[in-house]
């Protein structure tokens, strides 16, 4: 008897430690190469959740759009198809028009106001995240992508009058809208498609950030970037909601504080990130152009009708965070 029980007693034992050792694997799905400034990032959060918890949460990666498409993440891991992925926050626009807020063209169009903009809890990022979290995917944390650049063969891009009956690639309709104001035609691209689209000639002008340079080689289909700081460009860290819920508390602040630690290493490298890609396109000798102040102005008053636009297109949170991001314009500027 004191056999069998010991035994059961072993044997409960065994269990009980391999349920304690049991491993949760998070599979993330990314669009960009894992040498991009996106993918090194997850690799930190990686590196955080592995260590805190002792190899018990376990963070598989997928680069390069192995899995899904930019466009297919939101739906992939609200439906639980894939425990995390990292989107666009624009994929998010159909459901909810008021996240292309960070889209208005100049509406936030420094690295102050896009600071304001994104920090946790801040009237802009928290009902951005209240509306994401009920397509059942919850924002672990946010990734800058930095400023929207315009691409080019041969010349630059220096005002409205270059892309009228150009085709130039988006990634967003509100972006989209923004090239019909000016002039130009839209087509929806996505990321992982670029390189083909500008060496094939399916569009003339590109629009991307500038960290997209060296990590998709775009220096070796287009030849000048112009630097037109038309939208601040982000993406966001997701994870299923019902796993989230299904996680121990102490899994839970593992996770939360590796993606806070995650967020604020990029978020003060970003504007080194952006120089180093410049770096890196002058070196492959494409042409960097700054607009002139005239140019600028030409640029703002073409894009003015995209304010009353989104007005109506953002429905009443989309006015809401309008607001709020005039507010910290005028509080910055005091």
């Amino acid at each position: 008897m004191r056999r069998i029980a010991f035994g059961f007693a072993l044997a409960l034992g065994m269990a009980l430690g391999a349920q304690a050792l049991a491993q949760t694997t998070l599979r993330i799905t990314l669009q960009l190469p894992l040498k991009s400034h996106l993918g090194q990032n997850l690799l930190l959060f990686e590196e955080e959740v592995e260590r805190a918890s002792g190899g018990r949460l376990q963070v598989e990666i997928y680069p390069s759009a192995q899995l899904y498409k930019d466009k297919e993440v939101p739906q992939a891991v609200g439906s639980g198809a894939i425990e995390m992925g990292v989107a666009s926050l624009t994929r998010f626009a159909g459901t909810i028009p008021a996240v292309d807020v960070f889209y208005v063209p100049f509406l936030l169009d420094s690295p102050e106001l896009v600071q304001a903009a994104i920090a946790p809890g801040s009237p802009i990022r928290a009902p951005i995240e209240e509306e994401i979290l009920k397509t059942g995917a919850r924002v672990l944390w946010w990734q800058p992508y930095g400023s929207t650049i315009l691409l080019a063969k041969q010349e630059p891009v220096r005002g409205p009058e270059d892309i009228r009956g150009k085709k130039v690639r988006v990634f967003g309709k509100t972006l989209g809208k923004w090239v019909e104001t000016v002039g130009g035609k839209p087509v929806l691209t996505s990321g992982s498609e670029q390189f083909l689209a500008y060496q094939r000639g399916v569009v003339d002008v590109g629009m991307t950030g500038m960290t997209t340079i060296p990590s998709r080689k775009l220096d070796q289909v287009m030849d000048a970037v112009t630097k037109v700081p038309i939208a601040d460009i982000e993406f966001v860290v997701l994870i299923n909601e019902s796993l989230w819920q299904s996680l121990s508390e102490e899994d839970r602040r593992i996770l939360s504080e590796a993606a806070a630690k995650a967020e604020q290493a990029i978020r003060e490298r970003i504007v080194e990130i952006e120089q180093e890609a410049e770096a890196y396109a002058k070196a492959q000798g494409m042409i960097v152009y700054e607009p002139t102040a005239e140019e600028m102005a030409a640029w703002r008053q073409a894009s003015e009708p995209m304010f009353a636009w989104f007005a109506e297109q953002g429905g009443a949170l989309g006015e809401r965070l309008v607001a709020e991001a005039r507010k910290l314009r005028a509080s910055l500027a005091q």
